[in-house]
């Protein structure tokens, strides 16, 4: 008996210094600093489009983040989607930003990795305080969302490297001016350079006075893709005769933006051009879109109306062209949950219809 309970307190002593040793691990002074985040976008949304009506909740999006400092001038990032399926890529969880930026002067600062492309005010802009149930038309067709290349949906993001900065301070302190550019794959998220070519996009905007920004962007480069196109010159019982081939497609985009945001009122407006072929050729190498928007504040940071005009021509032709006309209003019962409504009449020229379309968001941070 003795010899057990000799036994027992040894074992407990050796766990009681094994617990104090484990306390006593010095972790790396980086990792006080990493904040874990995310947020989460419940939608429900329908639409009574002519022989296809569909109402459906969805998650629009779920996504978890680490973010922090490694020493003073180094911040990174790592941001994952989880919502979808795994039966593709483009819709299955997956990595969205991993990039480190050196951030030690303001009027220059190095980014490399996986992250939003310097391209129109809207693509790296949060979609929760974007503003309205999905990003523009032409900012998802021309900056590689669903993007008419037919490149995989990338949330407006690839890999590469890009310097940024502000300077030219009025008597204030505040900057006058922004520059970013950088060099990527142009194949998207997750993707190697599958023709060896890279797309260097770049941007400037002026901030003549507090609150307004305007700004132009442009971007040229490459997508290996395979093309389809109809071959007048052969025909078959079926009909017109349909090419394949697998190339290097050139892509030339610009963008003008002008954006008013401050005390709670947000006004923006952008135009956005495309020349390069689509995967099918036959829609033409052109495209272009624009939307415009307000954000009004009924009641100051907590309750908003809100209205948007978007365009986008596939072809770069009225006869291509699909407009939604937008209302709404949303409601934020704290910083971290708000709540959504709008409603949209859409015009679709190609297919000659209208119809009525509701979207409601519950969005949440923490």
């Amino acid at each position: 008996m003795k010899k057990l309970m000799i036994t027992a307190l040894m074992a407990v002593t050796t766990l009681t210094a094994g617990a104090q040793e484990k306390k006593t691990i010095e972790l790396p002074a980086w990792l006080n600093n990493v904040k874990f985040s995310g947020y989460g976008m419940v939608q429900y949304q329908g639409h009574d489009k002519e022989n296809a009506h569909e109402n459906s909740f969805n998650l629009r999006l779920v996504r978890l983040a680490l973010d922090g400092r490694i020493q003073q001038d180094w911040y990174w990032k790592m941001q994952l989607q989880l919502n979808g399926n795994t039966s593709s890529l483009n819709a299955s969880p997956r990595i969205v930003d991993v990039f480190a930026e050196w951030q030690k002067y303001k009027y220059f600062m190095v980014k490399a990795g996986q992250f939003k492309r310097p391209f129109t005010f809207e693509n790296p802009m949060h979609p929760i305080t974007q503003g309205f149930m999905s990003y523009s038309q032409p900012v998802s067709k021309l900056a590689g969302f669903s993007d008419r290349t037919g490149e995989q949906s990338s949330n407006g993001r690839d890999i590469g490297v890009q310097i940024q900065g502000d300077f030219l301070k009025d008597k204030s302190g505040r900057n006058l001016l922004h520059y970013q550019v950088g060099v990527f794959n142009g194949e998207g998220i997750n993707q190697k350079d599958k023709d060896n070519k890279k797309d260097i996009i770049g941007g400037v905007w002026v901030m003549p006075i507090k609150g307004l920004r305007i700004g132009a962007f442009g971007w040229t480069g490459t997508r290996y893709m395979t093309t389809t196109q109809t071959d007048p010159n052969m025909t078959s019982v079926q009909g017109n005769v349909t090419i394949s081939k697998t190339e290097s497609v050139r892509k030339n985009r610009y963008a003008l933006s002008a954006e008013y945001a401050l005390n709670d009122w947000t006004v923006r407006s952008e135009y956005i051009h495309s020349q390069g072929f689509a995967a099918n050729k036959d829609k033409g190498d052109k495209a272009d879109g624009w939307y415009a928007l307000c954000i009004a504040p009924i009641i100051k940071n907590k309750m908003h109306a809100k209205a948007r005009y978007d365009c986008y021509r596939d072809q770069k032709t009225w006869a291509s062209s699909k407009t939604y006309y937008e209302v709404g209003a949303d409601y934020l019962f704290n910083k971290n949950l708000q709540l959504n409504v709008e409603y949209a009449r859409v015009n679709e020229r190609a297919t000659h219809q209208s119809y009525n379309l509701v979207d409601v968001e519950l969005d949440f941070r923490f």
